[in-house]
């Protein structure tokens, strides 16, 4: 086995995620993986009412740079959203129920893989996505969500957990969630006025139950995926979105745009969510901020940033439109 060099880690672990009900033996297995590397693993256990952002700058006051977290997606948001724009670098060992940044960021699901992973996987750069409304600015690593995903979020993720008393609640709102008129304002010089139950605006390429937004969809140049699901009833929206792993980007009915700023308006006013937390309603201003955290990832080095300014003009992308 290769001889790594000792290095102090800041493990943050969620005790409650997914996989994470193995506790303590999760745990166990996650800090000897680390050990077998050479890491010397901080464990700090999240707890309801903890301060992750001073546990986070009490770490980088004393010069710690690696921060492991161990646990769902929300987990891992939370953490990264403390870290854009700081000298620290993430890593990643899932332990969620759906795992869909480390699936979109080639981590794999193993924990001593995904650990390995932490001395031989790529330093990437990774974009962030940032939206604004409701008098919060809130950053976002995976999409944010207008409409009727965003109205069931909170019952379904219940229900995925276990918890059946939703059931009802996702009855009722499927029964009257409203059509609206949907008016996308892209990139401050293209106006687009569409009708349906669901936009989309992605930053990595998969949420949800797996649902992969985009075939092919780079982390880190500056531009944002959007989708507006029309044509679909609510019942389509829910049995052949939400709950499909297809790669397929063909289906008319979904309209797809890409853009580094945009504004959603809607009639009438939509729920607005990005990475599950709350934005009130519509409207919503987004924007990306390119390159923003540092992730360890699985992806070969040719999906890795390497022509400099030409990667950022983005040229052949958008040629392809």
């Amino acid at each position: 086995m290769e001889s790594y060099p000792a290095e102090r880690v800041k493990l943050i672990f969620n005790p409650i995620s997914g996989r994470a009900n193995a506790f303590p033996t999760l745990l166990q297995e996650v800090v000897a993986a680390l050990q077998t590397l050479n890491f010397i693993p901080e464990v700090y256990l999240i707890e309801p009412n903890g301060d992750l952002k001073a546990v986070i700058d009490d770490a980088l006051r004393r010069r710690i740079h690696l921060f492991v977290v161990c646990g769902g997606d929300g987990t891992t948001e939370t953490i990264a959203r403390l870290l854009v724009a700081k000298h620290a670098t993430l890593g990643i060992v899932p332990a969620g129920t759906q795992n869909n940044i480390a699936l979109s960021l080639g981590i794999p699901s193993g924990i001593k893989q995904a650990v390995t992973l932490l001395r031989t996987g790529q330093h990437s750069k990774v974009d962030v996505g940032l939206a604004q409304g409701g008098g919060e600015k809130i950053p976002f690593l995976e999409v944010c969500s207008v409409g009727l995903f965003s109205a069931l979020f909170s019952s379904a993720d219940n229900l995925q957990k276990g918890d059946l008393t939703g059931i009802g609640d996702i009855l009722s709102t499927l029964t009257s969630f409203p059509l609206a008129d949907i008016h996308l304002l892209l990139d401050k010089n293209q106006n687009i006025e569409l009708k349906g139950h669901v936009a989309l605006v992605a930053n990595l390429p998969y949420f949800g139950l797996n649902y992969r937004v985009t075939p092919d969809s780079p982390f880190d140049d500056g531009v944002l995926d959007v989708l507006v699901f029309t044509e679909f009833s609510k019942l389509e929206l829910v049995g052949n979105v939400l709950q499909t792993t297809s790669k397929e980007a063909g289906d008319q009915r979904i309209r797809r745009y890409r853009a580094r700023r945009l504004e959603i308006r809607t009639n009438p006013a939509m729920p607005v969510q990005a990475d599950g937390t709350s934005l009130g309603t519509t409207p919503i201003s987004i924007s990306v901020k390119r390159r923003a955290i540092s992730i360890l990832t699985g992806l070969p080095a040719q999906r890795q940033p390497r022509w400099g300014f030409l990667r950022n003009l983005n040229i052949l992308r958008f040629f392809k439109k």
